[in-house]
């Protein structure tokens, strides 16, 4: 592998490059950045191969939350020889419950008859911890879900809806796999980490205590420093 590693991002739902800005500045130094850009298309299948794209050729680690999570287990399944690392942040492997699904297709509907919103203030505790949701990281998150708008989030949710189980993806991983997630996530909650972890053999695994969805950025200094360090152990050469 080439000194410096191609990461790729992958952000969530209603993310764009700023989810990850900490990161892409603190790792500048030991990586190659890459962000792809999962607005566009409206399956996960879609999303992997644009990703592929970006990324280039070679080799790459991917560094993935929420819906990034599920593009990344695509990449597993049709690129796995070309992924040299995997970071799995607050996603889930599991497909939607019907309850959950059930609440995608509200929210797509809901667009049809009125203005897309965004990130609502009623929304925002289910995204980060409760005592950020009213600062300055609540409104960046809003500002970012408006950005992203109301057109890609249709296409994203119906990727999502129609993403496959990755269960039985875990036990073919191979490369060096991290898995994190925060402690008081309500979307993908640390029992969803676990089966991750679990089915991924030699998955390190690391709990942001005091954090919710989005600890790139409720946690910045955290998640860079163990992005770091994962890649410094575990993906560059000695």
């Amino acid at each position: 592998m080439k000194s410096r590693p191609t990461v790729l991002f992958l952000p969530g739902l209603l993310c764009d490059a700023t989810l990850w800005s900490s990161q892409i500045e603190g790792l500048r130094d030991i990586a190659e950045i890459r962000v792809a850009d999962l607005t566009q298309d409206d399956s996960i299948a879609a999303m992997a191969r644009r990703a592929v794209a970006v990324a280039g050729e070679g080799r790459f680690v991917v560094v993935a939350l929420s819906m990034g999570g599920y593009v990344a287990f695509e990449l597993l399944r049709i690129v796995s020889e070309r992924i040299a690392g995997v970071a799995l942040l607050d996603t889930a492997a599991t497909p939607d419950t019907p309850e959950r699904a059930a609440e995608r297709r509200a929210g797509i509907a809901s667009l049809a008859a009125g203005r897309f919103a965004g990130v609502t203030s009623r929304l925002l505790p289910k995204l980060v911890h409760r005592d950020r949701a009213d600062g300055p990281l609540g409104a960046a998150v809003k500002a970012m879900a408006l950005r992203v708008g109301g057109e890609a989030y249709q296409r994203q949710q119906r990727a999502i809806l129609g993403r496959p189980d990755s269960r039985p993806v875990l036990q073919e991983v191979r490369a060096p796999t991290l898995v994190a997630v925060g402690a008081q996530d309500v979307l993908t909650p640390p029992a969803e980490a676990h089966v991750i972890r679990d089915g991924i053999a030699g998955a390190r695994y690391h709990v942001f205590s005091g954090c919710g969805h989005l600890p790139p950025l409720e946690l910045p200094g955290e998640t860079t420093a163990l992005l770091r360090n994962w890649l410094v152990g575990s993906i560059l050469p000695r």
